[in-house]
């Protein structure tokens, strides 16, 4: 009884205790859980606006600036002091320092501090140094403007907030979680945070996007200046170093060596990519190679391991700072901007105590002056009374005090009594003067600056890029990503079995037909021979519907892949004849394609992968006076409708079987192709500039700085390398011209040559380490242009015209060419062509092409009206 009224006394209401009941705890105990929330993010996690910095940084740099005598110091020592005004665990603050030290912008270090791209942590504090580095003491410390308050112990004091002359908290960036709030600011580049600080102040619009130490290449579309619900993608920078090795130069932020590696390697052991080994020669710079299995596309393990790895990942930005003692969630644009607002406060405050300091300092080596100038210094000689002699040298002064900026205070007379007699002794007047017109100067300068103190603080932002700027250019590459598709570039490491006739699918039915290789995302679609279809997941064992007479990988999206039918309406109904896509779906539902008749059967059915059309023979079966049994359709006389029409009536007669007469050529419109160059990648979406039409053997012509000359399929997966200087559509018969300084002759070349070997890599210049590829040209009649150098006291050599195909005729790939002049070359330019009228494609095929645009594809479910172009009669 005692225990529950001591209870009730602290504030526990409702004494039943029974299971239903419901206790609510007030009293003392109702704001523990909000007074413990508010510490943490207002004293741990969460950064200041003012300074950048969380608390345990600025007692780390304050502790670092009293102990700052230039040198090294122990890490162990300066946490050590630090712990005067912080109240937590050495271990806390060792960490917190080291971050700041592998920033490497406030703090110098020596010794081991850890490497952020391997991963491996710092030496143990007592191993370690530290000293504040020139850029810290420059822009962190002014004691004359800092507010102070009470340590935790009131022992010592600390500084509430930093005077910081600079956007630290967005160089540096921040990430914290407290209780119910969390903050992830990312880094951004110095430099340009110093440009955005200048394009500000002077009012112009800026941005600013995040740069990572890792380097790697990001993706900013959807940054949204870094508040909540924002989003970035970064990638690891993969190149191909030949054909069966792939080299990761620099690593996306967030991750390290090891982390990536194992995550390649997992995705590895999953199957979802094929690999052969990894090294890692991480050391300065970051090198790990990637050694593929013979036979494997370089292109699409890189699309891969961005797809299945730690090599593209997204960050989530989340904008939240202090300000008066609350969170604010704010843009870092708006950060920036009240940084460097708060930086031209700062400066105004300097200036005002700068402008105090010296009016004060002009003053006393003024009155000094009148004073020793004056001999007043004489007039306390037969005072006996220190009230005498103040009042005899405030007597003496006033005389001469009329230009001075200030009344003569009692304190400023106790100072002139304070000067020794040798210092009068050593008086010089001169002397004295120089320095009154060098303090008058300083003060016009300092007034001049703070009239114009936008224009002072542009000046001190350019001045801190000058001095530190060098070395910190960005070092992550901005890029717009392509989107990749994981279906298309997993490894098909799975096989997919069918069981057609009692209708199951999957990866182990080992003992039944084998259908094709798979991986574990794929979508398989299904046709059965009662005319329904449906996509589901790949599994171990899936029932589909029974009498399957179609299954295969499903391809989202796929407009090419066309599938030809013919079916029966029911029981003795009608047949029909369709052609249709299959471009979306809902996964596991049933689609009926051949009406909602029970009995429907499908008599004759095939899938197209570039809209083939074929010609088969259709046979009746005798039946009372039908004269015609057997005739011949031709499914290119069919237009391609969405999956729910119901066709064109081929007969209404009962059907004995369908025959295949002759094998189908494609209906569909060669594919156009697009090459985007802000993603370096082939699109069919209209993205970029046009490359032309593309029938099925169709392959691109690509050159590139190098040298090296090759012929590809359009695959989209492809990636083009940076130095690609000649990317088209390919023409067997076009002649290529290259211009190339032979290293070995040190002379000119021309050479005009054809591509003899197609799909095959090959260098058109020699391999001297001074030869290089000068002009490109696949026009068919190009013209050249040569400048001479001009020599000395001389008239230069006039231009000389080329007309490439009159000097050289075509000849062998590995051909040197003729020399084009034994002068020096100034430079060499490509003018207008020759007119020139291209051969038509003899290979055209004269075809009724049905208009992919114009394909009917996504209709609704319901079973559109009959019309007469529905019912036409094919008998």
């Amino acid at each position: 009884m005692e225990e529950n009224e001591e209870l009730n006394d602290e504030g526990l209401e409702n004494q039943d205790t029974s299971q239903d009941s419901l206790v609510k705890v007030t009293g003392m105990y109702k704001d523990w859980f909000l007074d413990y929330a508010s510490y943490v993010i207002l004293e741990r996690a969460v950064p200041a606006i003012e300074d950048g910095f969380k608390p345990v940084q600025r007692r780390i740099m304050h502790a670092l600036k009293e102990l700052d005598d230039g040198r090294y110091n122990k890490v162990a020592n300066v946490v050590g002091h630090t712990m005067q005004y912080h109240p937590h665990g050495d271990a806390s603050i060792a960490d917190a320092m080291v971050q700041i030290g592998q920033k490497d912008l406030l703090i110098d270090t020596q010794g081991n501090w850890g490497n952020i791209l391997t991963g491996d942590g710092a030496a143990a504090p007592r191993y370690i140094e530290a000293r504040l580095s020139k850029f810290g003491l420059e822009v962190v410390y002014s004691p004359k403007i800092t507010e102070w308050q009470l340590s935790y112990d009131g022992r010592k004091k600390e500084p509430i907030h930093l005077p910081v002359k600079f956007p630290l908290l967005l160089a540096q960036g921040a990430e914290g979680i407290a209780v119910g709030l969390s903050t992830k600011i990312l880094p951004h580049n110095f430099i340009e945070l110093i440009d955005a600080s200048i394009k500000h102040l002077k009012g112009q619009r800026f941005t600013i996007y995040p740069d990572f130490p890792t380097g790697g290449i990001i993706d900013v579309t959807n940054y949204n200046e870094g508040v909540r619900g924002g989003k970035i993608r970064v990638r690891a920078k993969i190149s191909a170093l030949d054909k069966n090795t792939l080299v990761i130069n620099e690593i996306p932020y967030g991750t390290n060596t090891s982390s990536l590696i194992d995550s390649i390697l997992k995705a590895n052991d999953k199957g979802k990519i094929k690999i052969k080994k990894i090294e890692d020669n991480t050391a300065a710079e970051v090198e790990i190679l990637v050694h593929l299995p013979s036979g494997l596309s370089p292109d699409k393990t890189i699309d891969a391991l961005y797809a299945f790895t730690a090599c593209e990942s997204s960050i989530s930005p989340l904008g939240c700072i202090i300000e008066d003692n609350k969170p604010l969630f704010i843009g870092v644009k708006e950060m920036l901007e009240r940084s460097t607002d708060n930086t031209v406060e700062l400066l105004k405050s300097e200036l005002e105590i700068q402008l105090s300091e010296l009016e004060e300092q002009w003053h006393f080596a003024s009155l000094e002056r009148i004073f020793i100038e004056n001999r007043i210094y004489r007039d306390i000689e037969e005072e006996e009374t220190w009230e005498g002699v103040i009042a005899a040298i405030d007597k003496g002064l006033k005389p001469f005090t009329k230009n001075l900026k200030r009344a003569v205070t009692e304190e400023d007379i106790v100072r002139l009594t304070e000067i020794r007699i040798k210092r009068i002794s050593k008086f010089d007047l001169e002397k004295a003067q120089q320095l009154i017109d060098s303090l008058d100067e300083r003060i016009a300068q300092t007034k001049h600056h703070l009239e114009h103190l936008v224009e002072y603080a542009i000046d001190y932002f350019k001045e801190l890029k000058k001095k530190y700027g060098a070395g910190r250019e960005r070092q992550s590459e901005i890029k717009v990503f392509d989107d990749i598709e994981a279906t298309k570039v997993v490894i098909r490491n799975t096989k997919l079995y069918v069981n057609r006739e009692e209708g199951f699918i999957g990866t182990s039915l080992k003992r039944d037909e084998y259908v094709t290789d798979c991986s574990d995302i794929d979508d398989i679609i299904v046709f059965t021979k009662s005319g329904e279809m449906m996509v589901t997941k790949v599994d171990s064992k899936v029932f589909v519907g029974k009498n399957i007479i179609h299954v295969a990988v499903f391809k989202k999206k796929d407009k090419r892949t066309v599938y030809n039918m013919i079916y029966k309406e029911g029981k003795g109904g009608s047949s029909y004849i369709k052609r249709f896509n299959v471009t979306s779906i809902t996964r596991d539902k049933i689609y009926p394609l051949a009406g909602d008749k029970a009995s429907s059967e499908v008599l004759y059915f095939s899938a197209n992968p570039n809209g083939e059309a074929e010609v088969i023979t259709v046979l009746l079966r005798q039946s009372g006076s039908i004269k015609k049994l057997k005739w011949d359709l031709d499914f290119a006389d069919v237009l391609i409708k969405g999956r729910a029409s119901k066709g064109n009536l081929v007969t209404k007669y009962s059907v004995k079987r369908i025959e295949l007469k002759e094998k189908g050529v494609s209906t569909l419109k060669p594919r156009k192709i697009w090459f985007d160059d802000i993603v370096g990648r082939l699109n069919v979406d209209g993205r970029g500039e046009l490359l032309g039409d593309f029938k099925g053997d169709d392959l691109l012509l690509v050159i590139d700085q190098k040298g090296t000359v090759r012929t590809i399929p359009p695959d989209l997966s492809t990636h083009f390398n940076e130095d690609m200087i000649v990317l088209e559509k390919w023409h067997p018969k076009k002649p290529i011209s290259v211009v190339h300084f032979e290293g070995e002759k040190e002379r000119y070349y021309l050479k005009r040559f054809l591509v003899e070997n197609p799909n095959k890599e090959e260098l058109v210049i020699s391999e001297h380490p001074k030869s290089f590829m000068e002009q490109v040209s696949t026009d068919w009649r190009p013209i050249l242009e040569i400048e001479f150098v001009k020599p000395r006291g001389k008239d230069a050599k006039p231009n000389l015209q080329v007309n490439v195909e009159d000097f050289i005729s075509v000849k062998g790939i590995k051909a040197i060419g003729n020399q084009l002049t034994t002068e020096k070359v100034k430079n060499i330019n490509a003018l207008e062509p020759l007119p020139f009228e291209e051969p038509e494609d003899t290979k055209a095929e004269d075809l009724e092409v049905v208009d992919e645009e114009s394909v009917d594809v996504d209709k609704t479910e319901s079973e559109p009206k009959k019309d007469s172009s529905d019912q036409t009669s094919l008998f």
